[in-house]
């Protein structure tokens, strides 16, 4: 799968190139459309290339700018634009010659066709999958360094008197890297610390894929106010390039990593049980991460799971665990409207409150960013409150 990427997204590129300039050259618009098309192609092409350069031992990093364009051609506009219409139209074509028509027939009906107007259209509809690109790019990049503070009120039955109005900061996926790096962390730091959270709990992904970005991602955790604590548990990502170098290098810097692990905190007055599951990455299922941690479980105190995927959920209101946060999800990262896109169509739960009786999940939409264009899923931090219900 990943050489036919590798080679896949070049190769069809330069197809669809072939395809779009023979397209132009039936069409005739200007000259300068055909150049743009095949300049940026060329631009998109060699920043593809920089990016699988720069995975060897010690390259130059890829700049996020350039990462932007790349991603958002493979990923979007090559496969779910350019391929798309050049199949379309090819299939168009055949079916005109097998139908006795061509492109250059019209029917004797027709009104006369404005040349100007037809060369435009045509045109503009061949470079489509560029001119998305470029009009994505320059909606994804300013967002690299933005996020919200989403207020989000917990009800929880039988809450202890002394936890009710517990607030607690949910950061999750950071994802420091390529694009979450730099001034927006320590916005993210400032911005939780302004909460005044009793607690400070990240649900994963704190770090893109590259160790060499963990520095950076702890000095963020260090500037964070951790009050009553702070805690974490590890993502899919934080593990991509040493699991175990990961891990130490959080413990080594003195915070706290719940890997299958339970920690006893108190937070006004009263016990609070963090439960930390890993991520399930050799293939155990996630109901046995949660029920190792239940099997530590103290029942005088209120437990809270943390968990990287949101579907423990599900084990967890089986379990009778009043709270769960996640992240992952991002929110669905593409969505048409809060409900409709990329995050109902992946996951059961992708964003926001969600109940079962007795039991409460908070998923966040993540504070960073793996790709760089999100759409009705803007990155946050995620403000819990508790309330008896």
């Amino acid at each position: 799968m990943i050489l036919f990427i590798l080679i896949g997204i070049p190769l069809l590129s330069l197809v669809w190139l072939v395809w779009a300039n023979r397209r132009l050259k039936k069409l005739q618009p200007p000259r300068w459309v055909s150049i743009f098309i095949t300049i940026s192609i060329a631009l998109l092409l060699t920043g593809y290339i920089w990016v699988i350069l720069s995975r060897a031992e010690h390259a130059p990093k890829v700049s996020p700018l350039a990462y932007s364009f790349v991603l958002l051609w493979g990923i979007l506009s090559l496969p779910l634009i350019a391929l798309p219409s050049m199949v379309g139209w090819s299939i168009f074509s055949i079916f005109r010659k097998v139908s006795g028509k061509s492109d250059q027939t019209e029917a004797p009906e027709s009104p006369p066709v404005d040349e100007g107007r037809r060369q435009l259209l045509g045109a503009v509809a061949v470079a489509l999958p560029v001119i998305a690109t470029f009009g994505a790019a320059a909606i994804a990049i300013p967002q690299r360094n933005r996020f919200r503070i989403r207020e989000i009120r917990v009800p929880i039955a039988n809450l202890p008197k002394d936890l009710h109005g517990l607030r607690i900061a949910h950061l999750s996926d950071t994802h420091v890297g390529k694009f979450t790096s730099g001034k927006v962390l320590v916005d993210l730091a400032e911005a939780t610390n302004k909460l005044k959270a009793d607690l400070v709990l990240l649900t994963g992904d704190l770090i893109d894929n590259s160790l060499d970005d963990l520095p950076e991602a702890l000095d963020m955790v260090g500037r964070l106010d951790p009050r009553s604590g702070l805690y974490l548990i590890e993502g899919n990502h934080d593990l991509f390039h040493g699991p175990e170098q990961f891990g130490q290098g959080v413990i080594d810097r003195g915070f706290n990593l719940l890997r299958d692990e339970t920690a006893v905190v108190t937070a006004k007055g009263h016990p609070i049980e963090l439960l930390g599951i890993r991520w399930n990455q050799r293939g155990t299922p996630i109901e046995t991460h949660i029920d190792q941690v239940m099997n530590e479980h103290n029942p005088e105190a209120l437990p809270i799971l943390l968990a990287h995927h949101p579907h423990a959920f599900d084990h967890a209101a089986k379990l009778g665990i009043p709270l769960t946060l996640a992240g992952h999800t991002h929110g669905g990262q593409l969505m048409l409207t809060p409900e409709i896109g990329a995050g109902p169509m992946m996951f059961k739960y992708w964003s926001g409150l969600y109940q079962k009786p007795d039991a409460n999940l908070v998923v966040s939409n993540g504070a960073g960013n793996w790709f760089p264009l999100r759409t009705a899923s803007p990155a946050e931090i995620v403000h819990v409150t508790l309330i008896r219900a």
